[in-house]
């Protein structure tokens, strides 16, 4: 519960009035309590509003000023010596008026870019959020098999059930464990996965978290005998901008890599869950991981904006964490062996693609 005690925290953090160790602890604190973070995030944004207002009633209060000087400048007074009432009221007042000309000049040039924007194409006004998930359509194929099967004369066996949709999942732990998006395996009946050297599993949903769109599968294969060590690790803390950022995804039957950087700390519409990134994806690409140069997993791969090629959005992999923990108390589950080392740390761009493939999975959704 966040109580006044709290705030009164936050307010010291932002003023910086803390010691310096009680600062250190509390910066501690925010790094594990993502909670706390968002909270001090929406305390600093209510004060810097608080203070642009307080700066605009000022220089209203001023204005107001200038505006009774000059009325009273106007009225007749008897004087030593004539100087112009201009003169006067330019030197008293030359700074003010100053501040007053900018905020004039600002002012008129937000509204010719408000202008602009209204001519702008529709689709710039309405920024739209599309998941990535691929609907998977094979009835050509099945079409094409029985009217080859009528024109022999033959029986023809039913063809087997296709997915009816396809995203992308990924290893987090040796044991079984693999993440994908939510949306992904939405109203699915089974799914299953499998990665790039065929190896196939049916797995089934554990846990679910839709605020993240996040959802945790388990392979339940009896031939399972898991995934072997994870050559990657997940990264806590936040990454910065401009840092160099890639994922492997499903957009199509092969595995398909993508590269770009990290271009936004928040996610859609200023989601501080998510990031935003500049890389190209398409359906399917939902659920992928997003690592950056050495090999830290960042983020899961969620969704992109219509109409801005290369604004596409990853669910910090942060989050991703604290929803393994959560599982871990809200049900009976053993706990998940997250990886610990980065072995991919140090390798070049190819060969760490190489050590990935095996860990990252289509998730075929049947319905």
């Amino acid at each position: 519960m966040f109580d006044y005690r709290i705030y009164e925290q936050i307010e010291r953090y932002l003023n910086k009035s803390m010691p310096a160790e009680e600062q250190a602890a509390f910066e501690a604190l925010l790094r594990t309590d993502l909670r706390l973070a968002d909270k001090v995030q929406e305390h600093k944004q209510l004060l810097q509003a608080m203070q642009h207002y307080g700066q605009r009633q000022s220089l209203r209060q001023k204005l107001n000023s200038i505006h009774h000087d000059m009325e009273a400048a106007q009225q007749p007074t008897v004087a030593t010596e004539e100087v112009p009432v201009w003169k006067v009221f330019w030197k008293k007042h030359a700074q003010t008026m100053a501040v007053a000309a900018s905020v004039s000049l600002l002012s008129v040039f937000g509204t010719l870019w408000s202008v602009q924007q209204l001519k702008a194409p529709v689709r710039q006004q309405t920024a739209r959020y599309i998941e990535l998930r691929r609907e998977v359509e094979k009835i050509k194929k099945e079409q094409r098999a029985l009217i080859n099967g009528i024109a022999s004369n033959e029986t023809v066996a039913p063809a087997p059930r296709s997915a009816r949709f396809s995203g992308t999942g990924f290893a987090i732990s040796p044991d079984g464990y693999v993440v994908t998006s939510s949306h992904v395996i939405a109203k699915a009946d089974s799914i299953l996965i499998e990665n790039k050297a065929g190896l196939r599993y049916k797995v089934t949903e554990v846990y679910r978290n839709t605020e993240y769109d996040l959802t945790i599968l388990k392979v339940e294969d009896p031939t399972f005998g898991g995934f072997g060590k994870l050559p990657y690790t997940f990264k806590t803390a936040s990454s910065d901008l401009g840092e160099r950022v890639y994922t492997l995804g499903f957009p199509r039957e092969d595995i398909v890599f993508g590269e770009g950087s990290l271009s936004s700390a928040t996610g859609f519409e200023g989601d501080t869950t998510s990031y935003q990134i500049s890389i190209p994806l398409n359906p399917g690409n939902s659920g992928g991981p997003l690592l950056d140069d050495k090999g830290n997993v960042i983020g899961v791969i969620n969704g992109k904006q219509a109409g801005q090629e290369g604004a596409a959005f990853a669910v910090k992999s942060s989050y991703l964490l604290q929803m393994v923990t959560e599982m871990q108390q809200s049900t009976a589950t053993a706990p998940v062996s997250i990886p610990a080392n980065n072995t991919l740390l140090g390798s070049s761009r190819t060969q760490q693609l190489k050590k990935l493939q095996d860990y990252v999975f289509v998730v075929k959704v049947y319905n």
